[in-house]
């Protein structure tokens, strides 16, 4: 099967959809956000605004590549994930060590605290299911 017919028979099943759901919730949330924090506030701490906007369109794009399911997109996911968490973690990592820079709450400051934490743990999930599926780390195409 061509990867553009392969469709989304891996992550539209079980913890996939889990997963899915979760980023969908959070690309939402995070954009929503975002939009508003831009669109009022933005003077007030432009750093932490607009890392929130780019979260957000991270949580977008991850939901969208999830949801198609092809192993090409499995695979840009994967990337995608990668960038999420490396942010998380340097975000996390300079709100803590530069407070002064983040007077207002990005959804990666303090690793998600104000999340629960889910946005450090998500990225970790999300690989682990995409190593699961073996579709993103496939070098063939034929391979969901």
């Amino acid at each position: 099967m061509s990867d553009s017919t392969q469709g989304n028979i891996v992550t539209h099943r079980g913890p996939g959809r889990v997963v899915i759901g979760v980023y969908a919730v959070f690309a939402l949330a995070a954009t929503a956000r975002a939009l508003f924090q831009l669109a009022t506030k933005f003077s007030d701490a432009p750093i932490a605004y607009s890392l929130s906007a780019f979260a957000a369109l991270i949580y977008v794009a991850i939901t969208v590549l999830l949801w198609r399911g092809t192993t090409s997109s499995l695979r840009m996911a994967r990337n995608f994930i990668i960038v999420e968490l490396v942010g998380v973690i340097i975000v996390g990592a300079w709100s803590f060590l530069d407070p002064a820079a983040f007077p207002r709450a990005t959804v990666w400051s303090h690793f998600g605290e104000g999340y629960g934490f889910i946005p450090l743990i998500l990225p970790i999930v999300g690989l682990f299911y995409l190593r699961r599926t073996k579709g993103a780390d496939s070098k063939d195409p034929s391979v969901s």
